[in-house]
């Protein structure tokens, strides 16, 4: 299937589960990361998940992206504990200037 345009999509914080997540709202779907935000101000991006129906569309990097995007807006750090955020990051590496938590990499 073709990457669509995602980006006009609002990132919806949902911090009043019991998850946290980051979401986008999408044909009857929800992709979301969760996180975890700790009192130092850093957020543990812990574990992304795309609709089956929506897979290869490129919604995942959207996801991220738009987190990433979050995350620098409001001063945080981040710290990439789930492994498509982390796979991401080695694709897009000037995306994590001057947000990645202290002792974290993205490995290049």
């Amino acid at each position: 299937m073709k990457n669509q345009d995602w980006q006009s999509l609002p990132l919806i914080n949902n911090d009043s589960a019991a998850k946290k997540r980051f979401e986008l709202h999408i044909e009857g779907e929800i992709a979301f990361i969760e996180y975890i935000q700790a009192k130092n101000s850093i957020i543990y991006l812990t574990h992304t998940e795309v609709p089956k129906t929506l897979e290869g569309r490129g919604l995942g990097a959207t996801i991220v992206s738009k987190t990433l995007h979050y995350i620098n807006e409001k001063g945080f750090k981040m710290a990439p504990l789930c492994p498509f955020v982390a796979a991401y990051l080695k694709r897009h590496p000037k995306e994590a200037d001057g947000i990645l938590a202290p002792g974290y990499s993205i490995g290049l």
